[in-house]
């Protein structure tokens, strides 16, 4: 599986260099998903723009174990990019309803940015209460 990983200091970008997403690609993207986690980034976007095809929408509940990890650990997984394709197989599996899904990494980079001022503010407001 080929991919691209770029870690910035509130999140992570990992860019999937496939054209498909398969059952022999999926379990290489969960464990990637897992050691990002396990490094502490529990801000992970995910690029989906190369990808055109999925073989069967089983394929795409990897998604779910992303947003799981970065869920559990009070962060955000975010789907960046997503085909046409690949989002007609998102919401017929309902997948959909549980991914934060975005149309380019900035929109992704915002969405993360705005949780995290969210997060401190609250922080704050909890420290003087």
């Amino acid at each position: 599986m080929k991919f691209s990983v770029d870690k910035h200091e509130k999140y992570v970008t990992m860019r999937l260099d496939e054209i498909k997403l398969t059952t022999d690609n999926t379990p290489r993207l969960k464990s990637e998903f897992i050691l990002l986690n396990a490094e502490g980034y529990c801000n992970i976007v995910l690029d989906l723009s190369m990808v055109n095809d999925c073989d069967d929408s089983q394929d795409l509940s990897c998604l779910l174990v992303g947003d799981r990890l970065c869920k559990r650990a009070n962060g955000l997984f975010i789907v960046s990019g997503v085909s046409e394709c690949i989002s007609k197989l998102l919401e017929m599996s309902s997948i959909d309803q549980s991914l934060n899904i975005v149309g380019n990494l900035d929109e992704a980079e915002d969405l993360i940015f705005m949780e995290e001022i969210e997060k401190e503010l609250l922080g704050s407001f909890d420290q003087k209460n």
